[in-house]
């Protein structure tokens, strides 16, 4: 799958939730792997905040980001359009300190961005694929939100609230592509009771009922009530009648819980990589969102994660089409098969058994396969990765120049299965290939190294 930005640039005009300020945003396609970013045309400088967790700075009534004392916050929505629709890159200046809040929702985010297009790019998508179980919670307000491997992004989210009319509800997205009819539309929400403590605190000061669904579900005296309705300029109630004091019918009948759910989807996007994995949340909120998106971007940052292995999938190359590529045979053909492989990386496939020739002599009582048929092993499996790329690969070989920063960190024994993924370190020019190299016997690296190689014509 190919990275995607947008084929024009956009503008939306709308108030802010809470500064109620008027506010332009405009969208911009952008360069593969620039991922989101945020300029601030109305600051000095017109400086630019990279869309990721560790530059969240406050998630109290919304997700925050900010870099030197510049901030944006009421991101969520949007960041949840473009990673919903598969969108990697972005550029987004804004001319306030917030995004708009529109109608509360993402539709018109979507809708502005079905009008100009998407395009796709040349370089493939990086996913994170989640290997095992990851879990953040917090005790004190019972919020958990826990990852569990899938073979793509779904959501199940459950929202438990001191409230009649919405005492727990539940929403799920088992696929991406339902984002814009299923879980868009769903507007934010405020219970009235909330509503002066958010405005002492000098928030929502463009809230009204067009731009959140408003839950009045515990009665206050008429005095507070009109002054309230008075605040967000709408006309006074009865505080006698308890209920959703908007006139536009909910766009489904648990649209609270489906906008936490479109709320997660924009948190999870500033980890900078499209998921695969399950995400299930009890009681989310953008405070424990970021902390997940946190320990993703940990993850993310430790490159040495062990790809994926799966035997039961059939191999993107198998015995004999590694013999078409390489010209090694038995006993020094180290490569059993391919089961991975982008424009920039391969992953090759080792079985270690215990007829292997060398363990005759290395060593008799206690068999170790030596680190230099490691890194001989790498380096034929980047080899397969240079010589896939060219028109006639039986017509050329790939031979080592240099070898680096070579390290042998945990044996390998009859019965271990080697992963190697070797990837580019830069572009291949004038037929010189320099790559970096790690081998991984289930989660840990057995062995490192860098090397550079040269493609040969045969004669």
């Amino acid at each position: 799958m190919k990275q995607k930005t947008l084929k024009d640039s956009f503008t939306l005009k709308g108030q802010g939730l809470h500064t109620g300020q008027k506010i332009d945003i405009t969208f911009n396609p952008a360069p593969v792997d620039f991922g989101y970013r945020i300029k601030r045309v109305d600051v000095e400088g017109q400086p630019v905040i990279e869309a990721v967790a560790e530059n969240v700075v406050n998630t109290q009534r919304g997700t925050v980001l900010g870099v030197d004392n510049v901030t944006v916050s009421t991101v969520e929505h949007a960041f949840s359009t473009l990673y919903a629709l598969g969108i990697d890159n972005c550029l987004i200046e804004v001319n306030a300190p917030e995004f708009p809040i529109l109608d509360g929702s993402a539709i018109e985010y979507v809708r502005a961005i079905e009008k100009v297009g998407i395009e796709e790019q040349e370089k493939d998508k990086d996913f994170f694929v989640v290997r095992k179980k990851m879990e953040v919670s917090d005790p004190e307000t019972g919020s958990k939100i826990t990852l569990l491997p899938d073979d793509c992004f779904s959501i199940n989210s459950n929202i438990e609230f001191e409230s009649q009319y919405i005492p727990n509800q539940y929403a799920s997205l088992e696929c991406l592509e339902n984002f814009s009819t299923e879980i868009a539309p769903a507007r934010t929400f405020v219970f009235v009771r909330e509503i002066q403590k958010l405005r002492q605190a000098g928030l929502i000061k463009g809230g009204n009922l067009d731009n959140a669904i408003v839950i009045y579900e515990r009665q206050l005296p008429q005095n507070e009530l009109d002054e309230i309705a008075d605040e967000l300029n709408v006309p006074r109630m009865d505080a006698n009648q308890l209920g959703y004091l908007n006139k536009r019918k909910l766009a489904f009948p648990n649209e609270p819980a489906r906008h936490k759910l479109l709320d997660i989807i924009g948190d999870m996007s500033l980890i900078g990589k499209p998921i695969k994995g399950r995400l299930i949340a009890t009681r989310p909120g953008h405070k424990i969102n970021n902390q997940l998106a946190r320990l993703i971007r940990k993850e993310i940052k430790n490159k040495n994660q062990a790809p994926f292995y799966d035997p039961n999938l059939e191999p993107l190359m198998d015995i004999n089409r590694v013999k078409q590529l390489l010209p090694h045979r038995y006993p020094f053909l180290m490569v059993d098969k391919v089961i991975e492989q982008t424009e920039n990386y391969i992953v090759g496939v080792k079985n270690i058994t215990n007829d292997e020739p060398y363990f005759v002599g290395h060593f008799p009582e206690e068999p170790v396969m030596p680190g230099v048929l490691q890194v001989e092993a790498m380096a034929q499996t980047g080899g397969l990765l240079v010589l896939s790329g060219l028109d006639e690969p039986e017509r050329h070989s790939t031979y080592f120049l240099k070898i680096d920063n070579v390290k042998f960190r945990n044996k390998v024994v009859p019965g271990d299965t080697i992963l190697f993924k070797v990837e580019l370190s830069s572009e291949i020019r004038r037929g010189i290939a320099t790559m970096r190299g790690l081998a991984f016997v289930g989660d840990k690296i057995v062995s490192e190294a860098d090397f550079t190689a040269q493609i040969i014509k045969n004669k």
